[in-house]
């Protein structure tokens, strides 16, 4: 069975289209018009095995933030799609990833109940480039939590660089996302004493 989920959203202030392919090789094509977005989702792709097609046009006259809020929306959506009923699914997955002198923790529970803890060192730069608010790390996160239906924990104990901080928690992201939704040979049904996720 193929475990792909596409979504194209449009709006008034974005045109989006997202699909991902949980099984796939880490093939990465990604254009939102937000250059460090663009290395963050890539980042998604490829350590998390997933194929994954982005293609974002947003209201950038006015700032990033639409843009990457709604590609964040569409991304949740695409994976709670290709995830299907979850049947064979390890369901659980965590990874821990540093970079440099920062280290990202990441648990996440795909579990059908959006929930999300979030927590990153203070004092952070507030701008990455010219168009990567860092405030927008934790939207991204509650967006994608949103649509996706997961259970994330997210935390960063130290770090001092700005990109590490951020580049950190989406590489531990895709590594947690992959392990827990890879399938599990000794499992059957929906890994869930409710027998629904």
């Amino acid at each position: 069975m193929s475990r792909v989920g596409r979504v194209e959203r449009v709006t008034k202030e974005t045109s989006v289209l997202v699909e991902v392919g949980l099984d796939g090789t880490g093939r990465v094509e990604v254009s939102t018009g937000v250059g460090f977005y663009d290395h963050m989702l890539a980042q998604l792709g490829k350590h998390g095995l997933f194929d994954l097609t982005v293609k974002t046009e947003g209201d950038l006259h006015i700032d990033s933030h639409h843009t990457i809020e709604d590609t964040a929306l569409a991304l949740g959506a695409a994976f709670r799609e290709a995830l299907g009923d979850k049947s064979g699914i390890r369901r659980f997955g965590s990874a821990s990833c540093p970079l440099d002198e920062s280290l990202a923790q990441v648990t996440v529970d795909l579990s059908g109940r959006p929930y999300l803890v979030h927590s990153e060192p203070e004092g952070m730069a507030p701008m990455i480039g010219p168009e990567y608010d860092t405030t927008m790390t934790r939207h991204i996160l509650e967006s994608f939590v949103a649509q996706a239906a997961i259970c994330l924990h997210v935390h960063v104990p130290y770090g001092r660089n700005a990109h590490h901080i951020v580049e950190s928690q989406f590489k531990a992201l895709a590594r947690a996302l992959r392990e827990a939704s890879e399938p599990d040979s000794r499992a059957t049904g929906v890994p869930s004493t409710k027998g629904v996720l």
